[in-house]
């Protein structure tokens, strides 16, 4: 049996963008929708944040795969003069929403959105709802263009001239 570590991270790459963007898209169509709707704003604090606590953690676990198996499969294929190629345009889209993603999650939810979530929520509940959601509308979206930019784009179409 040839084993393939190039192959092997690309799987890895592909089963971790699956479960953290899959897990973005569900905290944002259906958790949040569904936390907005709660009345109590003791509740929609507590469930939220019992929620988002235990997908952090996976989301952590699967941004740190995906930027070690990315950065991997760059060096194996010595892919580093790709970012200067305008058709490979996703490859600085992938990069940067890691990089939000990995910022959010490793420095600012932990060191300063959390207890700004909780002081905001205690305050204007619908509000900070509210401005959640439409982050996490934005992380979406921006995630899917860019895993459509890099799939297609991986398949040979560039979109360049």
């Amino acid at each position: 049996m040839n084993f393939d570590t190039l192959t092997l991270a690309r799987g890895l790459h592909v089963l971790s963008v699956v479960f953290w963007i899959g897990g973005v898209a569900m905290v944002t169509t259906v958790l949040l929708p569904a936390v907005r709707k709660m009345k109590q704003p003791d509740e929609r604090i507590m469930f939220f944040e019992t929620v988002e606590r235990r997908f952090a953690l996976q989301a952590r676990l699967t941004t740190l795969l995906t930027g070690l198996s990315g950065f991997y499969m760059l060096y194996k294929m010595d892919g580093w003069s790709l970012f200067a190629t305008p058709g490979y345009w996703w490859l600085h889209a992938m990069t940067g929403v890691w990089a939000v993603f990995t910022l959010i999650l490793f420095v600012l939810e932990p060191l300063v959105l959390h207890k700004l979530f909780h002081t905001q929520a205690q305050k204007n509940p619908d509000r900070t709802f509210r401005i959640i959601q439409i982050m996490h509308w934005v992380l979406l979206t921006v995630s899917v263009i860019t895993i459509a930019g890099a799939v297609l784009g991986a398949h040979g179409l560039l979109f360049t001239n």
